[in-house]
């Protein structure tokens, strides 16, 4: 991963706290952060509770209309340039990364971004997952050294 610079504006700061504030209400008012209901979506061949779908439809309402207006901008409002993922080919790590992803979320029904904002609730598998997902992260560097 590069590093970015640490020296960055106020108002850009105050984005980017806007930005995870606004994020964390919206996994916990949406229920992202509860294991049941994300179990419950996708559970699709059993009791399938299909309500996170408004989830999605809500970000992509909001993303799919700011990628298109981000093409037409020669550079972001808060940044010097675009930082967007250049690599659009699939390899092996990158499938096996998906699994594994796809492996612990159907297992334990929480996702990375939802797990953080559910640390609040000290539930001790929360914890016990995040935890998890750290050491994983760990583990990912001393396989895979970049």
């Amino acid at each position: 991963m590069e590093k970015q610079n640490s020296s960055l504006p106020f108002s850009n700061i105050l984005v980017i706290v806007a930005s995870g504030v606004l994020f964390g209400l919206g996994l916990s008012v949406s229920e992202m952060v509860n294991p049941v209901r994300v179990l419950g979506f996708l559970n699709v061949l059993g009791s399938w509770d299909p309500t996170l779908i408004f989830v999605m439809a809500g970000a992509l309402t909001v993303a799919v209309p700011g990628f298109q207006y981000a093409k037409l901008m020669h550079k972001p409002f808060l940044s010097i340039e675009f930082s967007m993922p250049g690599k659009k080919d699939l390899d092996k790590k990158l499938i096996l990364g998906a699994v594994l992803f796809g492996i612990g979320w159907g297992l334990a029904g929480i996702c990375p971004g939802p797990s953080l904002v559910a640390l609040n609730s000290l539930d001790v598998r929360v914890v016990a997952f995040v935890v998890a997902m750290l050491a994983g992260i760990f583990l990912h560097d001393r396989i895979f050294p970049d």
